[in-house]
């Protein structure tokens, strides 16, 4: 079954500088191009995004430049971090509410040090979420969280809160993105997360991939759909395959240290990444050069 509206967002990195401050105008110019692809955006995750190092007062500054640069242009939602209480996560979003994202990912609990994470809690962090958030939500069943939020589960939160409008989902085992796509159909989006399930998740119907590596390419990213809705399945799949190259290199890296050395070495804007995670040597920042020039982002892009 072909996919209704698919689609494609970038997990979007956020910009430091030399002095290790956020620097917004720097975010400013990456916004920018980012909403110039055409590209829909998460920002403020907790991965590519290293929202677990931003203060309150930086995340907020971070989602008032989104909502000025993305608002309007391109989907703009905000992704937050894996909380380790509803209370945590709903501070994230009153923060955001200013900005009017157009949704907001809820993550998984972080269960911390307790023994795994029981099913009657996790839903309840849940409900306490959705009794609190109103925007539209996307519900996150992320390999990261060490569980995926059962399917029953899934169904009985969409049958009563209406708000939620899709599911991220990064599993590396195909069996429950398909039993989620025969489960829900068309009610809700469905985006894996990474590009290595991206066509699996378009053959099934769902909507589409979210990706760390568009912030480096953002034009290809959007290319794969563009292809795939016109129905030139030879055009999307040379697409994807040099996407997956690129996700092979930044890979090597933490995708933060990976991608803010590639824009570094093409002139773009993105920064340094933010300790605990480290900036790359010399002599890796030559590796990323000269994968930067093998891959041909440059012209890929159009970047002059």
């Amino acid at each position: 079954m072909p996919a209704k509206n698919p689609s494609t967002y970038v997990i979007s990195l956020t910009c430091f500088n030399e002095k290790d401050e956020f620097d917004k105008e720097m975010q400013r110019a990456h916004f920018k191009r980012l909403a110039a692809s055409g590209i829909g955006v998460y920002v403020g995750g907790g991965g590519s995004g290293e929202a677990f190092v931003l203060s309150p007062e930086e995340y907020r500054q971070l989602v008032q430049v989104a909502s000025e640069e993305l608002k309007g242009k391109v989907p703009f939602r905000v992704m937050g971090r894996e909380p380790r209480s509803a209370k945590e996560f709903i501070g994230l979003y009153e923060i955001s509410k200013p900005y009017n994202p157009d949704a907001i990912q809820l993550y998984s609990l972080d269960a911390g040090h307790g023994r795994g994470t029981p099913m009657r809690m996790l839903e309840a962090y849940f409900r306490d979420l959705l009794d609190a958030i109103p925007i539209p939500c996307v519900l996150s069943s992320h390999q990261a969280a060490g569980y995926f939020i059962p399917i029953p589960m899934l169904k009985a939160l969409k049958k009563e809160y209406k708000q939620i409008i899709g599911f991220n989902v990064t599993n590396p085992d195909i069996r429950y993105l398909t039993e989620i796509r025969a489960e829900f159909g068309d009610s809700v989006e469905l985006h894996v997360g990474g590009p290595v399930q991206a066509l699996q998740c378009l053959v099934l119907g769902g909507q589409g991939f979210l990706t760390s590596e568009a912030n480096l390419v953002p034009k290809l990213c959007v290319s794969i759909i563009e292809h795939y809705k016109r129905g030139d399945m030879q055009k999307c799949f040379d697409a994807y395959a040099h996407l997956l190259k690129v996700f092979w290199k930044m890979s090597q890296f933490q995708f933060a240290s990976g991608a803010k050395p590639a824009l570094q070495v093409l002139g773009l804007p993105g920064g340094v990444a933010r300790r605990p995670r480290l900036n790359v040597s010399a002599e890796e920042r030559e590796v990323v050069r000269k994968w930067v020039e093998e891959l041909r982002i440059k012209e890929i892009e159009g970047i002059k």
